[in-house]
């Protein structure tokens, strides 16, 4: 059996917590932060988890987490 090759823009991307959930940072705190409320800064830097609808094939790409 060859070895699957991981998908490099996805493992930058995301993470895998301890309970097996795929980890993502938010959207929206790249640049042109001035626009935005403090309290708007403050939720984006914290991460999210990616959806259960969406998990199955984030981790077909990512063989080897």
């Amino acid at each position: 059996m060859p070895k699957i090759k991981t998908h490099k823009g996805a493992s930058k991307r995301f993470r895998v917590t301890a309970n097996g959930l795929l980890k993502r940072k938010k959207r929206m705190h790249g640049h042109k932060l001035t626009k935005q409320s403090s309290k708007r800064k403050r939720n984006n830097a914290r991460g999210a988890y990616v959806d259960k609808a969406d998990a199955p094939n984030i981790k077909r790409i990512l063989p080897y987490l």
